[in-house]
């Protein structure tokens, strides 16, 4: 996909999500609303979701896709690492990144917001 199309797309991704979100004050129904509509509008994505903050531990939420892990023990992956960081990390290569978590083999890459 060219790059002016690819904007595009997020744009009205972009405007479907505030148009839905704002239809909802629950953080747990717009997490899994925000899951769906990635899950659904972008085809490279595999697992869309979130992780959140419990006692220390990074557990699961909302999310769409293959089985997840259920918690991610403290400052090993690349959640804890965007966590660690305040920054979004993005890994282009799980593999070449020093303590991934691999909870699906076909993991190839990784966005953390």
């Amino acid at each position: 996909m060219d790059i002016p199309k690819k904007f595009g797309r997020y744009d009205r991704i972009y405007l479907q999500l505030i148009d839905l979100l704002k239809k909802s004050n629950n953080p747990i129904s717009n997490m899994a609303t925000i899951a769906a509509v990635l899950s659904g509008k972008m085809d490279d994505f595999f697992w869309t979701g979130f992780y959140l903050l419990q006692d220390g531990k990074l557990q699961v939420g909302p999310y769409q896709g293959s089985l997840a892990c259920i918690d991610l023990a403290k400052d090993i992956g690349v959640c804890w690492a965007g966590i660690n960081t305040a920054k979004i990390v993005i890994v282009a290569d799980v593999h070449q990144f020093d303590g991934h978590i691999a909870c699906d083999s076909r993991s190839q890459s990784e966005i953390v917001v």
